[in-house]
């Protein structure tokens, strides 16, 4: 009777490689919710450490049964490890249709990224929270690189309608601007950094949020807001005009929200854009 492990057993039949009878492509197939840790270059430079959830995935031929999940894993552990994360993912998408065997790539990557910022007055400096998301993709050629930068920036709105109609006072709160921008990878252009978009997307706001306020800073913020009141439609307008202009974007989609201080519900508001056409439908 011979061992589970014998060196003479017969070898496991690789059922992903078998033939499938229905002939049909898949578009992308793979991992998801893969936590991994990576390091992200900063602008300065520098590596900053993160924990990244990871959607991976190839295009699957209609010659094949399944794709093989634990290549996916394989090559995120020894990126973790070996390389680090920029706006550039081309080579790691051509090392995975190289690896798999795939007409096509795909890798998503959601973290959360942290910016040093200064208070408006004392200047003291710590570190704020960012949600991004790195989604890249690759085609047959290198000419079918698209690479899309994520980012939510924590604001804040003080409403117009309450400032005209109030003796004193107006109601404010926290917002947030989402803006994933589609840069074009095949035109030379200067780097969008993480660092560039949040700083934009601030300027949009009746005022930044910050990690550290000592009284003068709030002081300073509090006075902000109130000379500078903003609908979600007026973050917006000022988002959709910036991106319009922001060197390397070749389409956008935005989102703002107020999580409404005296309302029940929150204010909400979408965009897309595509090489300046406004796209219709927008579905969240």
């Amino acid at each position: 009777m011979k061992n589970a492990g014998s060196q003479n057993a017969n070898p496991l039949l690789d059922v992903q490689n078998l033939q499938d009878h229905r002939e049909i492509d898949l578009q992308r197939v793979g991992v998801s919710r893969v936590m991994v840790p990576m390091n992200v270059v900063q602008k300065n430079g520098n590596l900053q450490p993160v924990t990244a959830k990871a959607t991976m995935s190839v295009g699957l031929g209609k010659a094949y049964k399944g794709t093989h999940m634990s290549r996916f894993i394989s090559q995120l552990t020894e990126w973790s490890k070996d390389k680090h994360l920029s706006l550039d993912l081309q080579d790691f998408l051509a090392e995975a249709k190289e690896r798999l065997k795939a007409p096509s790539a795909q890798i998503q990557l959601d973290f959360q990224y942290f910016i040093d910022k200064k208070a408006p007055v004392t200047g003291i400096s710590a570190p704020m929270a960012y949600a991004c998301r790195f989604d890249a993709s690759l085609g047959a050629t290198a000419t079918d690189y698209d690479f899309m930068l994520g980012v939510t920036a924590p604001i804040s709105t003080l409403c117009p309608c309450s400032k005209a109609i109030s003796d004193y006072g107006a109601h404010n709160q926290r917002a947030e601007i989402r803006a994933e921008v589609l840069i074009d990878t095949q035109t030379p252009h200067p780097m969008i950094w993480i660092e560039d978009l949040v700083e934009a997307l601030d300027t949009c706001a009746s005022c930044p949020v910050f990690p550290f306020l000592k009284r003068e800073d709030e002081k300073w913020v509090t006075e902000r807001q109130y000379d500078n009141p903003k609908f979600v439609e007026d973050v917006m307008r000022d988002a959709i005009a910036l991106l319009r202009e922001f060197p390397g974007v070749k389409s956008f989609n935005l989102e703002v929200e107020a999580l409404e201080s005296i309302h029940g519900h929150n204010a909400w508001c979408a965009h897309q854009e595509e090489n300046g056409a406004r796209q219709e439908n927008f579905v969240r």
